[in-house]
């Protein structure tokens, strides 16, 4: 009995430590998804650098008050010298970068409507946050991780870019834009062990998505869980699983991949 209960307790440790020693930039973490992915990550052994124009103060209090190890730094993924400073930071603190989970995004301030009718300013806005941004913050962390010898970058996209999304086009084609350059970035890094992946959820119950679906929000909510397999609604913890699985060793030979996380909405 004791010997199970040796083996039990070694097994929940190498679970739980999946992502020691790694360095990880989460951008987008004072809310929503960017926070469970921070969260998680400290959770799994990580020391997490957490980005975001807001405040990422309570996503930090809450990492060091479970034990982990964390800091925050402002960060406008559309600025080169804000990516710049968030990757100093890293390394001035931790030494080298590891992982990057390229998760800020322009989604609940987006007015949507008709592909004609969308302002031009705000398609540009949204081209620069979530196409741009996760460019600028490539660049800046892969001169780190070639030194180190490798790595992971992971890139949120979005079931829109696979299934499409009527009334958001600048939404859905910027997604679409990221899995594209996560694809192109994965064949150009690989000779430097980096690995390059996405992910496309489905809408995730989070405080952004409620910005963008207003008050049709619970109408949306049925549908899009109607069309899945899986009839619910996703959750920020349905994704943070498979956001470890891409940052850990677990995965040192999947690159170029984007993983559907849509409740079986899109079988590739």
């Amino acid at each position: 009995m004791v010997g199970l209960q040796y083996l039990k307790t070694l097994l929940v440790k190498r679970i739980m430590d999946s992502l020691k020693d790694k360095v990880v930039i989460v951008t987008g973490a004072a809310r929503g998804l960017g926070r469970e992915y921070a969260i998680k990550m400290a959770a799994e052994g990580a020391a997490v650098v957490a980005g975001d124009i807001r405040s990422c103060d309570e996503t930090v209090a809450t990492i060091n008050a479970n034990g982990g190890v964390a800091t925050h730094v402002e960060l406008d993924v559309t600025s080169t010298a804000s990516c710049d400073k968030a990757a100093k930071v890293a390394t001035d603190l931790y030494g080298n970068i590891d992982v990057l989970v390229n998760n800020a995004a322009l989604y609940g301030g987006l007015k949507g409507g008709r592909f004609d009718a969308i302002e031009v300013e705000e398609w540009e806005l949204c081209m620069a946050v979530n196409v741009t941004g996760i460019w600028n913050c490539c660049k800046t962390v892969v001169s780190s991780m070639r030194e180190a010898g490798g790595g992971s970058i992971i890139n949120i996209s979005s079931l829109a870019a696979v299934y499409g999304m009527p009334y958001s086009l600048h939404y859905a084609v910027s997604k679409a834009a990221v899995i594209g350059m996560t694809k192109s970035l994965a064949r150009e890094l690989g000779r430097d062990w980096i690995r390059v992946n996405s992910i496309a959820p489905s809408a995730v119950m989070t405080e952004g998505t409620e910005e963008f679906f207003g008050p049709k929000l619970e109408k949306a909510a049925e549908v899009i869980a109607s069309g899945q397999s899986l009839q619910r609604n996703l959750e920020t913890g349905d994704l943070s699983g498979t956001v470890v699985f891409l940052a850990s060793d677990a995965s040192k030979f999947v690159t170029g991949q984007t993983l559907m996380v849509d409740g079986g909405t899109v079988m590739l």
